[in-house]
């Protein structure tokens, strides 16, 4: 297996990981699924966890002196190494465990190269932290975001740190939002590879830190590549301290979604 991934740069072996825990996701739906119950209302499934083992495969195999925090099994690899890679096997469980197919499978290299996979739509989106392209039946296209959708998509799941502040719902019921976009509520950071790849205009979601979050940080690093505009909902760069997400395809929609997000205020 190591020689498989031998010459692949981190895009690579970014991309071949999502694919891999892609791999399980797909053979794995419609099956009877095992719980792990993790609290709050929170659970992985059987699935979550051989897709996270079939991702750390592969970065074992192709980059074994780097770290790896996966969202199941936590801090894995050298404790000292530069390098951390951050995995979350399956983003959308409850949507997955419930018979739905809108899930991603998120890997990352922190500050660097990383990779979605739709597993029912067999895509694999990846970034080498410079570009940004969509893979699909063997052909690769250049992401190239745009609004022309009017489509948000808002995160709805809790938790909700800057209410009363904010909140999602309020955002919904905005009347220059109802004007101007339409909602969307995938339930999974997929959605933030849509809005690189022009299938929605933007993305706004409550939350602490997710410049680090194993959820977060692939779809970040795709939609700063391609060229979207990502801040917090603060306006600020992503990063340790900050609150939310408002990924948009472009500065005009965004400008948009901060005058609304700010006028809940």
């Amino acid at each position: 297996m190591i020689d498989s991934y031998v010459g692949l740069d981190d895009a690579g072996v970014a991309a071949a990981a999502a694919a891999a825990g892609a791999d399980v996701v797909r053979e794995q739906y419609g099956q009877r699924l095992d719980r792990v119950d993790k609290g709050g209302g929170d659970f992985a499934t059987s699935a979550d966890l051989a897709a996270e083992q079939a991702i750390l495969a592969v970065l074992k195999a192709a980059r074994p002196d780097d770290a790896v925090f996966g969202e199941e099994g936590g801090q894995q690899g050298p404790a000292d190494a530069a390098r951390r890679w951050l995995v979350d096997p399956l983003c959308g469980t409850l949507n997955y465990a419930s018979g739905g197919m809108l899930v991603a499978v998120n890997v990352a290299l922190a500050e660097g190269a990383a990779a979605v996979a739709d597993p029912f739509a067999g895509e694999v989106f990846g970034t080498d932290g410079v570009t940004a392209r969509v893979r699909h039946a063997g052909t690769e296209t250049p992401l190239a975001p745009t609004s022309a959708t009017g489509l948000v998509d808002v995160n709805l799941d809790p938790p909700f740190p800057s209410a009363p502040g904010f909140r999602a719902v309020d955002l919904l019921a905005h009347p220059d939002f109802m004007a101007r976009f339409r909602p969307r509520v995938v339930s999974t950071t997929l959605a933030l590879a849509w809005v690189a790849a022009g299938r929605r205009a933007g993305y706004v979601t409550d939350g602490d830190d997710l410049s680090a979050s194993v959820h977060f940080a692939a779809g970040i690093a795709l939609c700063r590549a391609a060229g979207c505009v990502v801040t917090g909902l603060d306006g600020a760069r992503p990063g340790p301290g900050s609150r939310g997400l408002v990924a948009a395809a472009d500065a005009e929609t965004h400008g948009r979604l901060m005058a609304m997000i700010h006028d809940q205020g």
